[in-house]
């Protein structure tokens, strides 16, 4: 098995000082830096708050900015699906195999989690879509509780995520391991993808925490931001009119 001192010494003093961002229950220490995971997760937060605020003040009957929420929520969904998808077919595989019984069982409520959320997100996919095609007051009110309870499910699971399962990652891989992992998730992938993703993961980050991403990204992110974020923020206050 692979493990890391986690005691203070040369070695705990050369490793990465990690992000942290608004609503993030924890930055376990290790030498894995995991500002990309912390990246994600403000993202999935921050959308939901905007969904759950958003649902309770769109009119019924405005099926323009229904039908601007349900497009966006495309978005957000296919982020988070395939974050998960990574973490379920290569992190927690990677993880298993290394770890000890009280590890595995993290690791597996992990994915059970990810299962009990994926019926919220359709649920809210479904009344968005309804809501973009008719007036239905009934179905507004039962996607501002259906939004809520995925929102407060997904809150539950990343926090877990942050202070459970990425401690295992800081202790059992080593950062080798971790860029294997990362080339395996990122092969296929298309500049398309990434020029859509990145806005989409800048944007309400803390200027600061912004700043010191973009210092060590690689200079194709930097330029693709510079491109894409106004214009991504702009269809951001759009489609999130009312909240």
């Amino acid at each position: 098995m692979t493990t890391h001192d986690t005691h203070d010494g040369p070695q705990s003093r050369a490793w990465p000082r990690q992000l942290r961002l608004p609503g993030q229950a924890a930055a376990p220490e290790g030498p894995i830096d995991m500002q990309t995971m912390y990246l994600m997760h403000h993202g999935f937060r921050r959308d939901l708050d905007a969904f759950a605020a958003a649902v309770r003040a769109t009119p019924a009957d405005d099926r323009r900015a229904w039908r601007a929420l349900a497009d966006r929520w495309e978005l957000f969904a296919a982020v988070l699906h395939k974050h998960h998808t990574a973490e379920d077919e290569h992190i927690w595989p990677a993880l298993t195999a290394l770890g000890a019984p009280e590890d595995v069982a993290v690791l597996e409520a992990m994915e059970a989690e990810h299962g009990e959320i994926d019926p919220l997100l359709d649920s809210c996919a479904a009344g968005l879509r309804r809501l973009a095609e008719r007036t239905d007051e009934d179905a507004r009110a039962a996607l501002v509780v259906r939004v809520c309870a995925a929102r407060e499910s997904l809150r539950r699971h990343l926090a877990h995520e942050e202070t459970e399962a990425i401690a295992i990652v800081q202790r059992l891989v080593t950062v080798e391991r971790w860029h294997e992992l990362e080339a395996e998730i990122e092969k296929g992938g298309s500049l398309t993808e990434v020029a859509r993703i990145v806005p989409w993961i800048g944007q309400g980050v803390p200027r600061e925490a912004l700043d010191r991403v973009f210092a060590s990204a690689p200079a194709l992110l930097k330029v693709i931001w510079l491109v894409t974020h106004r214009r991504f923020a702009r269809r951001e206050a759009r489609t999130f009119r009312h909240a």
